[in-house]
């Protein structure tokens, strides 16, 4: 089997750039097609890889500014020539989804969500990323033939996989397609639950708008209660500059460190609307309940007074007073750590490639007996 990985761009480490390593893990000698790679903002985790850029790669600062250019990006995805493999497995959220592959070569594309920017908000899109206000006004135009095209690119794809089923509802709803459900990979055994805890809550993730660091920063002042953020983005010094004296910016903290960041603290706050929240899986993963926003898929990881506490509404007020219930309840550790198990990375690649395997079997039987009936 030939294969080739295909990734919207290589620009930050995030949760698509973990499933991305994880493809990588069980397909070592599959190259990655990608429209973008900096090397230095994924701390060279594909190094070790062949990874082949689009033409926008030798457009100057576009690494770091491509948001800006969502026009460019369909007809670089669209430039790679996937003739050669039996079977491209792309994951996106955006732009990998569009290749374009001969009707011999098998399309998986493991999709973290359809395009958010082009169907639920592009005008949050342009707040969010900062544009000035004259770019703002021309974004909704932009993203007209953007949405078009988004859902031509989801008919080319063979086979669709979602990252939960919050994801595959949206898939439905924007693509009518049908996606199987694969959640993405945690290294669970890298967890540990710790004899005892500290007497912070923890944020981790990149800070940017939607993530909602704000709101948490905002309660926690008025809670006077020590909240530790890990991470790093272009939120950081609005962030700070709002931070009262209870509130600890640790940066990117090493490898090695972070699991014990997670299991010594009290709790785990989630104030954003996530497709998958990874992070949260780590926490529980590592015993400690979650505060959460009712929104996304996390409502399907966390259960009320078990595994953690749901607020709302995405508003410092919401924050407090479940911050507040939070402190009135007691928490199993072990009963919490047992919800993260099914979501271990070692079950994640066993099932990729079980499906790999079995969607081209069964695709190379239909290229062989075509039905011809009418």
């Amino acid at each position: 089997m030939k294969i080739a990985l295909v990734h919207d761009y290589l620009v930050q480490y995030g949760g698509a750039e973990r499933v991305l390593s994880a493809f990588t893990e069980i397909f070592p000698e599959a190259p990655i097609y990608t429209l973008l790679h900096d090397s230095r903002a994924v701390h060279g985790a594909f190094d070790d890889a062949r990874v082949y850029t689009s033409f926008l790669q030798g457009i100057p600062f576009i690494r770091r500014m491509h948001r800006w250019f969502p026009p460019l990006m369909p007809p670089a995805i669209e430039q790679f020539d996937f003739s050669m493999y039996d079977v491209v497995l792309s994951d996106s959220s955006s732009y990998a989804k569009g290749i374009l592959t001969p009707p011999e070569t098998l399309h998986i594309s493991y999709v973290h969500t359809p395009m958010r920017y082009a169907w639920d908000d592009c005008q949050k899109y342009a707040q969010d990323f900062g544009f000035p206000r004259l770019v703002k006004k021309f974004v909704p135009f932009f993203m007209n033939p953007i949405r078009i095209w988004d859902k031509a690119s989801a008919d080319r794809v063979d086979r669709f996989l979602a990252n939960s089923d919050f994801v595959a509802r949206r898939i439905r709803k924007y693509y009518r397609k049908e996606a199987e459900v694969i959640h993405p990979p945690v290294d669970v055994d890298r967890f540990f639950v710790a004899d005892r805890q500290g007497d912070y809550f923890l944020m981790v993730g990149r800070l940017i708008a939607y993530k909602r660091f704000d709101i948490a920063i905002r309660a926690f002042n008025r809670l006077k209660l020590p909240l530790r953020i890990i991470g790093r983005g272009p939120e950081y010094d609005r962030l700070r500059k709002m931070a009262g004296p209870t509130i600890e910016f640790l940066g990117r903290v090493p490898d090695e460190e972070l699991p014990r960041q997670y299991a010594e603290c009290r709790a785990f706050v989630f104030p954003q609307e996530e497709d998958f929240g990874i992070v949260a899986i780590e926490a529980m993963a590592s015993g400690r309940p979650v505060i959460a926003f009712r929104g996304g898929d996390i409502e399907e990881r966390v259960e009320e007074a078990v595994s953690g506490v749901f607020f709302d509404e995405q508003t410092p007020d919401a924050i407090v007073a479940a911050v507040q219930r939070f402190e009135t309840l007691a928490f199993d550790p072990g009963k919490i750590r047992e919800k993260a198990i099914p979501f271990d990375k070692a079950v994640f690649k066993r099932k990729i490639r079980e499906y790999v395997e079995n969607s081209l079997a069964e695709h190379l039987r239909k290229i062989k007996s075509p039905d011809v009936s009418l």
